[in-house]
């Protein structure tokens, strides 16, 4: 009787843990697509949002959309994207574990379609700062993060590679107003100056009981809050 205890014990030690480290936000790290499997070198095409990003819902400027990209890029067009396993380009690749989610973005001739994903939830009470891993091949590419509508304020943190040498920078986000609050989380691709291209590469979000240190004057000029620029490569067109 005390071993059986002390295996509950710990089994609803480690679910309280996961619990508070997503409060009840749901796939936080993109790992919960139920797709199929798209083989090495080939562009998949459109299939419904649900399978791809349970728990999120998505918008084009502003418009819902049900449908999003496999192990494929527009380039020349906003869309909501995730890349999964196989999927092999040396434009970009999965930041970590199975899915990475991508929002591309685009301003042409004064036009703007801004991509978002975003989900309602609430914040663990305790929490200081939000967390996720972002990237993008374009020096010009923004991206902003709010909660109920607020914006929050990025900080770069670290730097990184995944396994497969994707590189990705780590972005904190001050939430100490908004611990314990429910509201949406929403995260969207902008362009600069109203023109080109904005497509980043989004994974592993988290919420963290650490503060994030204030934004310096360099931070902040050199990334304008949320640049995030790596490579310079091309993309492979949509098929």
């Amino acid at each position: 009787m005390i071993k059986a205890m002390t295996i509950t014990g710990a089994v609803l030690l480690a679910a309280a843990l996961s619990v508070y480290g997503q409060g009840t936000f749901q796939n936080l790290d993109f790992e919960s697509a139920n797709l199929s499997a798209i083989p090495a070198g080939q562009y998949g095409g459109e299939v419904s949002l649900s399978a791809a990003l349970p728990d999120w819902s998505a918008s084009i400027a502003g418009v819902a959309v049900t449908q999003v990209l496999q192990n494929n890029l527009t380039i020349t067009a906003a869309s909501v994207d995730i890349l999964g396993p196989d999927w092999t380009s040396t434009f970009s690749g999965v930041i970590d574990g199975n899915y990475t989610a991508v929002l591309e973005s685009v301003a042409i001739s004064g036009t703007t379609d801004d991509a978002s994903i975003f989900q309602s939830g609430t914040i663990p009470i305790g929490t200081q700062s939000l967390e996720l891993k972002a990237w993008s091949f374009q020096p010009t590419a923004q991206f902003t993060v709010s909660f109920n509508g607020n914006t929050l304020s990025a900080v770069p943190l670290s730097s990184g590679q995944s396994a497969s040498g994707q590189p990705y920078t780590v972005y904190g986000f001050n939430v100490i107003p908004y611990a314990g609050d429910p509201g949406q989380l929403e995260i969207t691709t902008i362009v600069p100056n109203g023109n080109g291209l904005s497509q980043i590469e989004f994974d592993d979000i988290s919420f963290s009981p650490g503060a994030v240190p204030e934004p310096t004057a360099l931070a902040l000029s050199g990334i304008g809050g949320v640049l995030i620029a790596l490579y310079r490569r091309f993309a492979p067109k949509r098929q």
